[in-house]
């Protein structure tokens, strides 16, 4: 599954946000490109993420494919209590398939791009 081509395009920030399945309100996504077939472990996607302010995930992630994560802007933080690291965009993060990470937690609100892609 490739995405497809897409040259430069206005990106409404405003409408066409949803939240991912499994995720709590105030956490929101806008798929960009592409798609991810998890059961079939095939695809790939470019999506933003939003955190709403004082938004937060309560467990850690893990998944089969590669996922990379850009921080424009916002706070994020990082980890379980006790041994949370926060950020601050610009961050950038590179995950292989199988990598634990969060649970996650943003105080003012964040913007994230993210690149999903099984190998």
């Amino acid at each position: 599954m490739n995405k497809e081509h897409l040259e430069f395009f206005t990106v409404d920030m405003e409408t066409g946000w949803e939240t991912p399945t499994g995720y709590p309100a105030g956490i929101q996504q806008k798929i960009l490109a592409g798609a991810l077939d998890e059961d079939g472990n095939s695809g790939s996607r470019t999506r933003l993420l939003r955190f709403a302010p004082g938004s937060y995930t309560t467990t850690p992630f893990v998944h089969d494919y590669w996922e990379e994560v850009f921080l424009f802007s916002g706070d994020l933080t990082v980890g379980a209590e006790g041994e949370e690291v926060a950020y601050t965009g610009p961050t950038y993060a590179c995950r292989p398939p199988g990598a634990y990470h969060g649970p996650f937690k943003s105080e003012k609100g964040c913007v994230l791009i993210e690149f999903h892609q099984f190998a």
